[in-house]
């Protein structure tokens, strides 16, 4: 499945796994790509509406995850 915003590359592994340091790299990755406010605010609601796993998935959904 390709994510919605491919060209916006996320390193997660190796890096640490705090859900909010987690979507604190997404956040600034999204940023740096230079993605609207508005989409960015989008995937933070998204990514937030569950538990850890949920998080994992929405940002696997959204972005390139490695």
């Amino acid at each position: 499945m390709t994510p919605r915003y491919p060209d916006v590359v996320v390193q997660l592994s190796g890096q640490d796994g705090n859900a909010f340091a987690i979507l604190g790299r997404c956040q600034s990755a999204a940023r740096h790509a230079k993605l609207k406010p508005d989409v960015i605010a989008e995937f933070r609601h998204e990514a937030m509406r569950g538990d850890y796993n949920h998080l994992l998935a929405t940002c696997q959904t959204w972005f390139t995850v490695q």
